[in-house]
């Protein structure tokens, strides 16, 4: 064990916030995956327990992985995924699992299956990252700048969008904001957000127009949309039940393993997980998740003052934009502050895929911050021997 600690690098902070969220995770994901045991594994409470255990430690392996490697080589080593993520996703379109009327995921052997999405997201991010560090002499341009980078924002986003809009949604948000931070031109980011728009209205006409049984999500979109937008008839099943689950936690909460709610909460393991984490954890439960992701975001940004490249302070404030937009969005749907949208609470609901790219995504912001460490390191010993000399 002090070993590892030993060879542990990087921003402690970090490092304490991922293991804060993977303990809540385990306790949370434990607890709410009562009513799936007795569906699916006899009343096996302890399956899902050891499953996630095994997930979370497969994931923080992986950040530890990550976090040794030079960030600098995740720049080819992700050009190169782009070129493999982008026919996994038209693969997916086509072929993938349908689930819930949308092809999400490919499938693997011994029942496991592979979000193409989630490889997509982080390779998109590390690939603008890349591209806004080489173009940076160049960067208002438009047809050497501005190309190169909108095309695989909107190939990405375009057929992820399909089968999951909220998703493309956060992806090409993120992108924008690291766009923006980049220095390009205003006005080719609104061109940027006008061509978006205008190609998210198109595949909605597309849908609309198909045959009923042909049309995908457009249903559930819209359904998720007017439910949110009107009132009158009262809120749907899913956000009755996580109010109720919020109502209950009062500010201490009714303490681990004791929610009601998890009993009738559609996914109160993943997409409501916060709901449950309040009902559990109390307002205070509640107050700890949202000041965890904004330490995260707070250390990133640390880490982006302090380190000399660009492509380094790209990579660090995307990744960790992504994915702490992502979480406010899972907190927002839980309080019913945004309109139900399926994403997950990164490294806390449950999942395989999800847990192990947000590993690897803070695993790269670590590596980050190692560099910083290891300069701060020698610049320490040389001051050290002036002082001696």
């Amino acid at each position: 064990m002090a070993l590892l600690f030993k060879n542990i690098k990087g921003d402690k902070v970090i490092w304490a916030v991922v293991f804060l969220l993977s303990i809540m995770s385990f306790l949370a994901v434990y607890s709410s995956t009562g009513t799936l045991a007795y569906k699916y594994q006899g009343g096996n409470t302890e399956y899902y327990m050891f499953k996630h255990g095994l997930i979370l430690f497969l994931g923080l392996t992986l950040m530890y992985l990550a976090h040794i490697i030079k960030y600098t080589y995740y720049s080819r080593i992700f050009q190169i995924a782009l070129y493999i993520a982008v026919p996994l996703l038209i693969i997916t379109l086509f072929f993938g699992l349908n689930l819930n009327e949308a092809k999400r995921v490919l499938p693997l052997p011994f029942g496991l299956t592979f979000q193409t999405s989630d490889l997509a997201k982080i390779t998109l991010i590390v690939y603008l990252a890349r591209m806004l560090t080489k173009k940076q002499d160049e960067i208002h341009d438009f047809k050497s700048a501005f190309l190169p980078i909108i095309f695989p924002v909107l190939l990405v986003t375009g057929l992820i969008f399909w089968d999951n809009f909220s998703t493309a949604a956060l992806l090409f948000t993120t992108s924008l904001v690291l766009i923006f931070i980049g220095r390009v031109k205003l006005k080719y980011i609104g061109s940027m957000l006008g061509i978006g728009i205008v190609m998210a209205i198109i595949a909605v006409a597309i849908l609309y127009n198909l045959p009923e049984g042909q049309q995908g999500r457009l249903g559930t979109w819209k359904s998720r949309i007017t439910d949110f937008a009107d009132k009158s008839k009262g809120d749907s099943y899913q956000v009755e039940q996580a109010k109720i689950a919020i109502a209950t936690g009062g500010i201490v909460g009714k303490m681990p393993g004791n929610s009601t709610q998890r009993n009738f909460l559609p996914h109160p393991y993943s997409d409501f997980i916060y709901a449950i984490i309040i009902e559990e954890y109390g307002m205070l439960g509640g107050i700890i998740i949202v000041l965890l992701y904004m330490i995260l975001l707070f250390r990133a940004v640390k880490i982006v003052t302090k380190i000399p490249g660009t492509f380094g302070s790209f990579l660090v404030i995307g990744v960790a934009f992504s994915l702490v937009f992502q979480a406010m969005i899972n907190m927002g749907v839980a309080v019913n502050l945004l309109p139900t949208t399926g994403q997950p609470l990164p490294l806390v609901s449950m999942g395989g895929t999800s847990i192990w790219f947000t590993a690897l995504a803070i695993g790269i912001i670590l590596s980050v911050s190692k560099e910083i460490e290891k300069k701060e390191n020698n610049n320490s010993v040389l001051t050290q021997s002036a002082t001696d000399e």
